[in-house]
């Protein structure tokens, strides 16, 4: 395998490197770690300050954010090249500046409204979500409908030129920092479970809409219970025909795996650990001196590689056009996993200290770890339980049975 890059693609990187030297200076990304104006989001804080949305406009009139996403639109509109997607975010990354927006709304409803939307749904929607003025959150899961969605009861229910809503929906993320939220509903009872179902974007202001927090053990409470009763939504709202929204769904689960995978963010995970080990004392000496935790890490430095190299072939097979299929299921599991594997490390390097509540003076690394292990435990559901993956890994991609009993 040739990991290096053309000379044409490191001249890209060199052009990169000076719009950043140029637009974004060390003082910007110093005031990145701090500004509190940043949102919370499933892939971190993401500032959407009056100074990162002037030069989120730049680098997109440059051509280097939303490349996918027609001018017309407030995107770019660049030829598809993921080896120059890929330089353009290691040189944002390595500089600290502000990139595409990441989260529910830019990340998985806009490709799924340009794919499924109507043009007043684009026109209306996609500018403002791309640059952070619109949140958005998934109102997928219901009590009784995780793993197994298409089980979803929330109905909706066509009255004039609305849809009457009525249900619950459970785990979603951000829901009360959400202005809009993307959901599934039943519109067709009588049909099979897939084909009865609806795509809404849904106003969370309507009356009859209400959210109620779910407090987790971090203490933090980012997820939310969210009831509908008679919320009334424009018909207009629909995205996609009637009863096709199973379909129009796949698309936005699919930006989903990838946002919630990602081997740069566990990269990062695994270097903070590495100075953590280097930081703290186990039994008298550094704790990265100890066998067993060098041993820890060699064998989730071994797999990080692995996971990196993955996500160069799936970069090799989108250069090629070439659907990533279960490639990128592959993907999602093995960085959801080595997170957890990562924070289950760290606490263990930490031990007693692991219990400190972040902001506590003494809390190792301000208490990120002992956060980032509890989170770990959601994230192997998001986007599919860990099992549920393997399952489909192993039926789809090995061609293993349904059932080893049978």
């Amino acid at each position: 395998m040739n990991l290096s890059y053309s000379a044409e693609y490191e001249q890209f990187r060199a052009e990169v490197r000076r719009f950043l030297a140029e637009h974004w200076t060390p003082e910007d990304a110093a005031a990145t770690v701090s500004d509190p104006s940043s949102v919370a989001t499933l892939g971190g804080a993401v500032r959407t300050d009056s100074r990162a949305t002037t030069f989120r406009l730049k680098a997109i009139e440059r051509g280097y954010l939303y490349r996918h996403v027609p001018r017309r639109y407030g995107g770019s509109e660049q030829p598809p090249d993921p080896l120059k997607a890929a330089i353009i975010g290691e040189e944002f990354r390595q500089a600290k500046a502000p990139g595409e927006v990441v989260g529910q709304g830019p990340s998985m409803l806009v490709p799924t409204l340009l794919e499924h939307g109507t043009e007043a749904q684009k026109e209306r929607f996609v500018r403002d979500t791309l640059l952070g003025k619109i949140r958005w959150c998934q109102g997928y899961s219901e009590p009784g409908a995780g793993s197994d969605l298409a089980s979803l009861k929330t109905r909706a229910v066509l009255e004039g030129d609305h849809w009457v809503v009525s249900g619950q929906k459970i785990w979603t993320s951000n829901a009360q920092d959400s202005d809009w939220m993307f959901a599934l509903v039943r519109t067709e009872p009588d049909k099979p479970k897939h084909d009865g179902i609806s795509y809404l974007l849904i106003d969370m202001q309507t009356p009859g809409l209400d959210v109620r927090p779910l407090r987790q053990m971090t203490g933090d409470a980012d997820f939310n219970e969210v009831f509908f009763d008679n919320v009334r939504v424009p018909a207009e709202n629909l995205v996609g025909r009637r009863g096709q929204g199973w379909v129009v769904s796949r698309s936005t689960l699919k930006h989903e795996r990838a946002l919630i995978g990602g081997s740069h963010l566990t990269r990062r995970a695994f270097d903070g650990l590495v100075m953590l080990a280097q930081a703290l004392d186990l039994r008298g000496q550094p704790a990265i001196k100890d066998p067993t935790i060098r041993s820890r890490l060699v064998e989730l430095e071994a797999r990080l590689l692995a996971n990196e190299y993955q996500g160069y072939r799936l970069l090799t097979m989108s250069a090629r056009g070439d659907e990533p299929g279960l490639a990128g299921m592959v993907m999602k599991l093995s960085s959801t996993t080595l997170g957890y594997d990562i924070a289950k490390l760290a606490m263990d390097v930490m031990g007693d200290r692991a219990l400190l509540a972040p902001g506590e003076p003494s809390a190792p690394a301000m208490g990120m770890f002992g956060t980032a292990y509890m989170w770990s435990l959601g994230v192997l559901i998001a986007g599919g339980a860990a099992n549920i993956q393997r399952n489909i890994i192993a039926e789809r991609g090995l061609g293993l049975p349904r059932d080893a009993r049978k």
